[in-house]
């Protein structure tokens, strides 16, 4: 090993066992002194930890609409108040807007729709309350994410003859019917009793919201017991993803045509993709991510500041032995270079105790809340990167001041 670097290691290791022994001796103010860091560093890695879990869930989530797929209805993506009274106002959706997309999108490669409601459903003695019903095309299940895991789904025959059969989600079979099979029996949903025909697949919760609760029914079915007059909303699959944007201005043609929007009007209606979902999502947590950081960075601030302080009251306590140390041939740099890895030692020890913090705070969250959340290396990393910064930005002025100290007056200071 090289004299010069050897001399540099072994400086560091004397600046970080001295550290260690103002630690040990001053166990209290030690604490005082990391708070601060622990509290910002902690808050960082559980907040990073939290929107890369929400992230990496709600990507899962959006993508399984699948990348050819666009959804309309007359809302589209509402993102204020003054937007959805406008859309209240606009003009449902109906079949044969559905069936003009299939007859003339060239790029389109099927389309389907549904309806929705909530409704109470009842087996025997077992009764629940606030289930989604889904009134649905024949393929709607097949373009949507909705998979069966046992039986089978709804068929055009189905549909056609307004049968009275339907699909329950994997909660509804759970409660209803308490480990029985519940295939070819019949439930009671509202006043109307149809046959199970299918289970759903489950997809757990998104967000706190249940997505196993549900019952899907053939449209027809659906509109003869809860009218016509139906808000529909159309899912369209384009033949590629690469004829995505063909197909959505050839559908933005068609219902501009058939519901007679001018020239220079907005549509009366919404397309959006699991790209344009994503974004939305994106533009909200990049906010909140600011926000949050934002307020983190306050605790990380104040604890480098408390870190200053501390380091300027270790150098007037330890202004003696600093005039020893010149008096026997420190230099400058090496009384700098002494309380500098002192105050990042600290900070790194803070960062240490925040990251240790912050996952435990990110494991308990994601499992018990419905928030969840992922513990990425680069943000372990990051936080001590953050907390060793922290220590040379605040401790490089307590440094720079006990290297400049007199030696004849640090050894007459009492």
């Amino acid at each position: 090993m090289p004299p010069r670097f050897s001399g540099v290691l072994h400086e560091l290791l004397e600046g970080i066992l001295i550290a260690f022994r103002a630690i040990r001796a001053n166990k209290l103010r030690a604490f005082l002194t990391l708070i601060g860091v622990v509290i910002g560093v902690a808050t960082v890695i559980a907040v990073v930890s939290v929107i890369n879990g929400m992230n990496n869930y709600v990507s899962n989530k959006i993508n399984s609409m699948g990348s050819s797929t666009f959804i309309v209805d007359r809302f589209g993506l509402i993102t204020s108040e003054e937007d959805y009274f406008k859309a209240l106002r606009r003009k449902k959706l109906t079949l044969k807007d559905l069936d003009a997309i299939k007859r003339y999108c060239q790029d389109c490669l099927d389309a389907g729709a549904h309806a929705e409601m909530m409704v109470n459903a009842k087996y025997g003695a077992l009764y629940l309350e606030d289930i989604w019903a889904f009134g649905a095309t024949a393929n709607f299940i097949e373009i949507s994410d909705l998979d069966i895991a046992s039986g089978r789904g709804f068929t055009d025959d189905d549909d056609r003859h307004r049968r009275a059969v339907c699909v329950i989600g994997p909660d509804v079979a759970d409660n209803l019917f308490r480990g029985q099979d519940p295939l070819d029996k019949d439930i009671k949903i509202d006043r109307y009793y149809f046959r199970v025909i299918g289970v759903g697949t489950r997809r757990g919760s998104f967000l706190g919201q249940n997505q196993d609760n549900w019952v899907a029914m053939p449209f027809k079915t659906f509109s003869k017991y809860y009218g016509k007059r139906l808000d529909l909303t159309l899912h369209v699959r384009a033949t590629s993803v690469s004829t995505m944007e063909e197909a959505q201005d050839q559908v933005r043609l068609i219902l501009r045509n058939r519901r007679g929007d001018k020239y220079k009007d907005p549509d009366s209606f919404g397309i959006f993709t699991a790209a344009s979902l994503m974004e939305l999502y994106n533009n909200f947590t990049s906010t909140a991510w600011i926000v949050l950081v934002g307020v983190s960075s306050i605790s990380l601030v104040v604890g480098g500041i408390v870190i200053m302080n501390i380091m300027l009251v270790s150098v007037t306590e330890r202004t003696r032995e600093i005039g020893i140390r010149k008096a026997i041939g420190a230099r400058r740099k090496d009384i700098l270079w002494q309380f500098l890895v002192e105050s990042v030692t600290l900070a790194a020890l803070g960062g240490f105790l925040g990251i240790v913090l912050g996952v435990g705070l990110a494991l308990i969250i994601g499992k018990f809340t419905p928030l969840p959340a992922a513990i990425e290396a680069w943000a372990v990393i990051a936080g001590l990167l953050i907390a060793g910064s922290v220590g040379i930005f605040f401790g490089l002025f307590p440094a720079v001041r006990a290297a400049r100290l007199d030696p004849v007056e640090c050894l007459r200071y009492e």
